[in-house]
């Protein structure tokens, strides 16, 4: 049995992979902003605190030998933009700080598939591809510059691995449902009607079980400093929604929303939270990403950790079960 702390754990996918962690066997610890409203009989230890309560941090810590960082600032807006350096960033060089001062053995540190940028004459963007010259958000940057640190560290001797999950689907806590998930329950209902631009963009999207093992797989089998990106299948929005209407057995109409439309839509959205603080649901820089394609290669991972994946016809009919329970 294992000595294992998590941060994040409240979250979609620090949840699921706490939960699998405690069922095998392991003894988790859970970092949380917030404590659960009930204790909840799973056996997860919880523990209040933040990335920046140092104290808590390391006493979390003591004899641990294992650390998955999950947890980040994650969302579209900011009113302070520098709310994503300060958690992403400094919060994760507290964790690594924190970690090497009590002899952790291990770091799985939680980025993203957008540090790598889209893909180029539609070929699948893999760990070493030639980086993509623009970064479309400030979640993206503060990604990049969190991967900079682990980077160093590793080359000092700490021990860090970097995983690159990308769109992950699938059954969770319900409260955490994340924006694909969102969307393939809104579609369910018949409430997503629209594709972004003519459906023709080309994303990657992961079923929630295999990045919770390809975590698990990067603690075992990775090399330190190095990154995997944990993808699913590349697809285009049309082909995704069209797979989630055979999972879930309904077929709605849908049509194209002209990208000058959305981004129209989204600097109202800004504009209304720069003026009155209401955050939007998606601002003009994530409308930006819609303008390109973002495939994966998840090879690496496949060569070096045994990483698998679930068909997205799978993935979709478990999801769709899930949703319409919740």
């Amino acid at each position: 049995m294992k000595k294992i702390l998590i941060t994040g754990a409240s979250g979609y996918i620090g949840g699921v992979l706490a939960e699998r962690l405690q069922a095998a066997g392991n003894q988790v610890l859970a970092l949380v902003r917030n404590l659960p409203a009930a204790n909840q009989p799973n056996g997860i230890q919880w523990i209040k605190g933040d990335l920046h309560t140092i104290q808590v941090l390391n006493e979390a810590m003591r004899g641990v030998e294992e650390v998955y960082h999950v947890a980040a600032y994650a969302r579209p807006w900011a009113k302070d933009r520098s709310t994503f350096y300060q958690i992403n960033v400094e919060g994760a060089e507290n964790v690594f700080q924190a970690a090497a001062k009590n002899n952790v053995r291990r770091v799985v540190f939680t980025s993203t598939a957008g540090v790598f940028g889209p893909c180029q004459n539609f070929q699948p963007v893999a760990e070493d591809s030639t980086p993509w010259a623009r970064v479309y958000t400030e979640y993206d940057r503060s990604k990049i510059a969190a991967e900079n640190l682990v980077r160093k560290r590793a080359a000092e001797g700490q021990d860090i691995v970097i995983v690159n999950p990308s769109r992950v689907y699938g059954p969770g806590d319900p409260s955490t449902i994340n924006a694909v998930n969102k969307m393939i329950q809104l579609y369910l209902k018949g409430r997503f009607r629209f594709l972004p631009g003519d459906g023709s963009g080309l994303g990657n999207y992961v079923y929630i079980d295999d990045v919770v093992n390809g975590h698990i797989l990067a603690m075992e089998k990775g090399r330190s400093g190095e990154n995997y990106i944990l993808g699913g299948i590349n697809t285009s929005y049309k082909a995704f929604f069209d797979a989630v209407a055979k999972a879930g057995g309904k077929q709605f109409f849908t049509m194209s929303m002209p990208i000058a439309v959305m981004q129209f839509s989204a600097r109202i959205m800004q504009l209304r939270a720069d003026w009155f603080g209401i955050p939007p649901a998606i601002t003009p820089e994530w409308i930006d990403r819609f303008e390109v394609h973002w495939m994966l290669s998840h090879q690496k991972a496949i060569e070096e950790l045994g990483y698998q994946t679930t068909s997205l016809d799978t993935g979709l009919e478990r999801t769709a079960r899930w949703l319409q329970s919740v």
